[in-house]
């Protein structure tokens, strides 16, 4: 409806207020900023600028234009960019637990979006064993999920520390009488088989108070006092506290947070994500 070079010609001459510097600064002749003007006056069905032999000054319509010029303009230059602009493009399926989805995946997907704009992006949030088989099927081309540390499956991102948590003043108390009672996710699970082995290596009674499918049952039945859960240092919230070893718990070991990839993948696309991520794999702690 409105021709960017119309757009432009009048942004110039409401920066300048003048027909003469807006045509030197845009390498045109003057008659023809008049005729880009005039056109664009035409489109709107209001007239934009009021000027006699002295003065150009802008209608309250021109004023208006001006917003939405460089609204236009910038839009434009955008498409442009994007349509003809060097850059990978393609379709990327990809596949992450659901913690690393609530921390670190959404600022790595605002980053990788912003650098690859020509890349669509699908995206699939499951347990780690899930993510794993649709990788193998075809179904997913790269998977950000958690394995047991030195599992050597995928390309490590972060070796991270396990360790226990609970909600703060949950006055949670164990001892021989009272098993540890546990929130832990639905096997397979890494972090469950790790913290089952180290229980049972110390003769540490336990029981199990809730088995979760998802990262936000764990959270909830933590924050509710229900028992201890096991996370990764790095995904630990805010919120919950790391029990300390006169808790009397014994250590956990570590985690690999990797990427696992379907050998028939698009290349490209992958290899931008897998620097994205790997931009990211500083620990850092988050909020959930």
């Amino acid at each position: 409806m409105f021709p960017p070079e119309q757009v432009r010609t009048f942004l110039a001459v409401a920066q300048t207020l003048s027909f003469t510097q807006a045509a030197a600064s845009l390498g045109l002749g003057q008659p023809t900023v008049s005729q880009h003007i005039r056109k664009l006056e035409q489109a709107v069905g209001r007239s934009l600028l009021i000027r006699d032999t002295r003065t150009v000054r802008l209608t309250v319509d021109g004023e208006a234009m001006v917003g939405f010029a460089r609204s236009i303009l910038s839009a434009n230059t955008a498409a442009a960019e994007y349509f003809t602009g060097p850059g990978v493009r393609g379709r990327l399926r990809f596949g992450v637990t659901d913690d690393l989805a609530l921390t670190r995946v959404p600022r790595i997907l605002r980053d990788f979006r912003h650098l690859n704009p020509g890349i669509t992006l699908d995206l699939t949030v499951s347990q780690g064993s899930h993510l794993e088989r649709r990788v193998e099927s075809g179904h997913v081309d790269i998977a950000f999920l958690k394995t047991t540390a030195g599992e050597g499956r995928g390309r490590l991102v972060l070796r991270d520390r396990l360790v226990w948590a609970a909600a703060e003043g949950s006055g949670l108390r164990w001892d021989e009488d009272r098993p540890v009672p546990l929130v832990v996710w639905q096997a397979p699970s890494p972090s469950r088989a790790l913290a089952v082995r180290a229980l049972e290596e110390r003769g540490i009674r336990y029981r199990v108070v809730c088995t979760a499918r998802g990262v936000n049952a764990v959270l909830a039945a933590t924050r509710a006092g229900l028992g201890v859960a096991i996370f990764a240092r790095s995904l630990l919230p805010q919120d919950l506290v790391e029990l300390s070893s006169a808790a009397g718990l014994p250590e956990l070991g570590e985690l690999d947070l990797v990427l696992v990839t379907n050998p028939s993948a698009p290349a490209e696309p992958v290899e931008a994500l897998t620097s994205t991520i790997l931009a990211h794999s500083n620990p850092l702690r988050p909020r959930v």
